[in-house]
């Protein structure tokens, strides 16, 4: 077994303060019965790398992961890191029953992914014990990789993380998409300074306060379509410039508040409408998301044209 060093993990935690992707998984015909389409998810991912994205998540529920099946997410998986040839970190979604998640790692890691992100377990039941159970088995199970874990519950507590990283030393990063900065300062306080790196997991409108508070990147779906505004936000935020980090995120905010419209019923539906009117995927989604209507499809048309990309 490859043995990893500190510092490559090191490294690994250090390209996660930055814009962290997640792509759509395009589809070839109707999206309701549609297969993958590989060629187009390898120019997606592409356009990601070259307009300079580090690390791409397939797999993300951006990448509708909960509507693929385990062949169609190994397929994801395998063209994104075929595509990356080594110039992005990838990670890998996983998730489900823990049998299915030790799987789809150890895929990751043989087909040579860098890091995993365990995503929520959705069981409805879930004990302290058995969510740290959880995600101990899955990251022993490929402790040459990374694990990031993907936080949305608020009675995750700092406590706890800090338990499960005394048995998971690869736990290095967590992306945390509870709606509270507050609660986030005190978890990540509580969790042990400097233990984790700390994500943002809702997107830019969520980025300058918790940056403000300890973040050192940020999930997003946004940058699918236009990763310069991205970027931008990222860069201002690490140079700790606020009022710049707001300027792009009043140009965001439209967008991303379509994509949470509904309770989020269209966030994907979004991405992949404006990416179809650019050219360059269909926008058909699987249930349980939707086309968007006439009427979003034409606010996101307004979107595109007032940032200089229609």
């Amino acid at each position: 077994m490859p043995v990893v060093t500190t510092s490559a993990f090191d490294q690994r935690k250090r390209r996660l303060s930055g814009v962290v992707a997640i792509p759509v998984t395009p589809f070839d015909v109707s999206g309701t019965v549609g297969a993958v389409d590989p060629e187009t998810y390898s120019r997606l991912v592409d356009r990601l790398i070259t307009g300079g994205i580090d690390v791409v998540t397939p797999n993300g529920n951006t990448g509708e992961f909960y509507a693929l099946d385990e062949a169609e997410a190994r397929q994801c998986l395998e063209v994104t890191v075929k595509t990356a040839a080594g110039r992005a970190s990838v990670v890998a979604g996983v998730g489900h029953d823990v049998a299915t998640a030790i799987r789809a790692a150890r895929h990751a890691r043989d087909v040579g992914a860098d890091l995993i992100m365990i995503h929520q377990p959705v069981h409805p039941y879930v004990s302290a014990e058995g969510w740290v159970e959880y995600h101990r088995a899955i990251a022993a199970s490929v402790p040459e990789l990374g694990v990031v874990l993907y936080v949305r519950d608020p009675k995750i507590g700092g406590e706890r993380l800090s338990r499960l990283a005394n048995v998971a030393p690869n736990v290095i990063g967590v992306k945390y998409a509870v709606g509270d900065p507050v609660r986030f300062a005190s978890v990540a306080r509580d969790a042990g300074p400097g233990r984790f790196t700390w994500i943002a997991g809702l997107a830019e409108l969520s980025a300058p306060g918790y940056f403000a508070v300890g973040a050192t990147g940020f999930t997003s779906g946004l940058v699918n379509v236009a990763p310069g505004l991205s970027l931008e936000m990222f860069h201002s935020l690490r140079d700790g410039d606020f009022r710049a980090a707001m300027d792009v995120w009043e140009r965001v905010r439209p967008f991303e508040e379509l994509r949470a419209a509904d309770g989020n019923a269209n966030n994907v539906s979004v991405v992949k409408e404006a990416l179809a009117q650019l050219g360059l995927c269909r926008p058909d989604v699987r249930p349980p998301s939707r086309r968007l209507t006439g009427d979003e499809r034409a606010q996101v048309t307004g979107l595109l044209e007032k940032w200089g990309l229609a």
